[in-house]
């Protein structure tokens, strides 16, 4: 397998990142509006995985299957598994 253009790659990355920073600021500007905290915590969520796209590119990982750094990414699920959860399945 070749290995991709590393312009192309962090190219990818930057967009891929903007656009988890652009979904977690629409989720933080429904939390101020609601109060909710199901918002909140997408909010946090999409910027840990903004973090995770961001962060391979600006430390020059050269191997994605360093997998400490992906650690982000399962921190960012949990969250929103957790957060629906506790939506679905908290006090009423």
């Amino acid at each position: 397998m070749t290995q991709p253009d590393p312009i192309i790659a962090a190219f990818t990355s930057g967009a891929l990142t903007m656009g988890f920073l652009a979904v977690g600021l629409f989720f933080l500007k429904f939390w101020r509006r609601t109060g909710d905290r199901l918002f909140a915590t997408f909010a946090v969520a999409f910027a840990l995985l903004a973090v995770n796209q961001a962060a391979p590119v600006l430390t020059s990982i050269p191997d994605e299957h360093q997998g400490y750094i992906y650690l982000l990414r399962l921190a960012a699920f949990l969250l929103i598994i957790l957060a629906v959860l506790r939506k679905n399945f908290g006090r009423r």
